[in-house]
């Protein structure tokens, strides 16, 4: 009978201790929403009408805010580690140097908003709308954008080491001086993007569209270009020593040399 009066107690004291820590994230949440207080840790935020509330330096890490409406908001040096933010809208917000390292993005839509130096690492953007976001400077190492929409995202200066691309639309991108080499990027449509001096040493790109592409004194050494679409793009002072081009169209492609490639007949 000792031995059940003691379990009975030890239950009592847990249940107890759960109910005051559900009541103290509440408290949390009812706080964080009325601006008493930046800390929202862990606390489940889904589902809610946040738009162009002001979260600037807010601590979410591990929150919960899956299908929440944040569009417009701003998050500026707020931190969200590891949290959950699949299928948000965030369209337009703020999220300039926010720290969202192993968050999930997946679904997400960040048309047009601002991640100026944003730490995405590791960050699982796959399938997000990232249309006309502003990526400047932003990591986004090891992060995956497979399916992603990035057409007339800016990405100067990013850090791209290990992102995963497959699939994604880099339609009219801007990748002036970034670093791609060796990656894979095969099959991936840059229609009309600026890769100025692209360092593309190596990286796969193979059935990629590149029609339109400004890739003046790009670095295209030991690129595999076999099928891809370079018609109408500017390849002047480009390097392509050793590079792949069997099957590649270079119909009114500005060359090295700066003269225009003959269309080639069907």
């Amino acid at each position: 009978m000792g031995r059940i009066r003691v379990g009975t107690t030890a239950l009592t004291v847990a249940v107890v201790a759960l109910a005051s820590a559900a009541r103290l994230l509440a408290a949390d949440v009812d706080g964080f929403l009325a601006g008493t207080t930046r800390d929202c840790m862990a606390c489940d935020l889904s589902g809610r009408d946040l738009r162009e509330r002001d979260f600037k330096r807010a601590r979410l890490d591990q929150a919960v805010l899956r299908n929440t409406d944040l569009s417009g908001a701003t998050l500026f040096r707020a931190t969200l580690v590891k949290a959950d933010l699949a299928g948000a809208k965030l369209k337009d917000a703020n999220l300039n140097l926010v720290d969202a390292k192993w968050a999930d993005f997946s679904g997400a839509d960040l048309a047009a908003a601002l991640l100026y130096e944003a730490d995405l690492s590791g960050a699982n953007l796959a399938r997000a709308n990232l249309a006309g976001a502003r990526l400047g400077r932003a990591r986004l190492n090891q992060a995956n954008l497979e399916s992603a929409r990035l057409a007339r995202a800016d990405l100067r200066g990013a850090r791209l080491a290990g992102v995963k691309l497959k699939g994604a639309d880099l339609r009219a991108v801007k990748l002036d001086g970034q670093n791609l080499r060796g990656m894979d990027l095969s099959g991936i449509d840059f229609t009309m993007s600026d890769m100025v001096e692209a360092d593309l040493s190596g990286a796969d790109l193979h059935d990629a569209n590149l029609s339109g592409v400004d890739l003046f004194g790009a670095r295209l050494n030991g690129a595999n270009l076999t099928g891809a679409n370079l018609e109408g793009a500017n390849l002047a002072n480009a390097a392509l020593t050793e590079a792949r081009t069997e099957g590649a169209k270079f119909d009114a492609t500005i060359m090295p040399d700066g003269k225009r490639a003959a269309q080639q007949s069907n």
